[in-house]
């Protein structure tokens, strides 16, 4: 039995319905769209041929890591004649560099000018050689470089990020 009292609010329920749909649609549309940046194998590859090159230039032989925004190992590059420890070393210094947002270098020199507490901070590395890679304001990946002096590993750090 359909009152006028019992049409009228449904006919009020319809209308808020339909206003809620409409209005939500420009939130569907912009959820879709939006993607974070992210680092893809092929920029990451032309990072390690960056450094690489960069590496070759001094005769320096390096492990090359590159990791993505979450710390996860996207792209290894061993050069001949590198030692093996430097496998690990290279992925640490990139995931210091991604977890924390900053150079490894910035904690180097932190370490050096007397802040030991640093040392005691889970995944990070004061060591040159680890970078973050930023895209659009968003940390997306890291580079870690190990096989020579800390301050070398950094210039071939900075040689691949370059190419990005």
């Amino acid at each position: 039995m359909n009152t006028p009292k019992c049409t009228f609010y449904q006919s009020i329920y319809m209308k808020k319905l339909l206003l809620l749909v409409i209005c939500s649609i420009p939130l569907i549309s912009f959820s879709q769209n939006h993607t974070q940046p992210y680092l893809n194998l092929e920029e990451a590859k032309r990072i390690a041929n960056a450094c690489e090159e960069r590496a070759v230039q001094d005769n320096w032989n390096v492990v090359i890591a590159i990791l993505d925004g979450g710390g996860h190992l996207i792209y290894l590059r061993k050069m001949d004649g590198t030692q093996i420890g430097s496998v690990e070393v290279a992925q640490a210094k990139a995931k210091s560099a991604v977890y924390f947002k900053r150079s490894t270098k910035i904690f180097e020199d932190l370490v050096n000018a007397g802040n030991s507490r640093l040392l005691s901070l889970p995944n990070a590395v004061p060591i040159e050689g680890g970078i973050p890679i930023f895209k659009d304001g968003v940390c997306i990946g890291a580079i870690g470089i190990s096989g020579v002096t800390s301050e070398q590993d950094g210039i071939i750090a900075e040689a691949g990020l370059k190419a990005l």
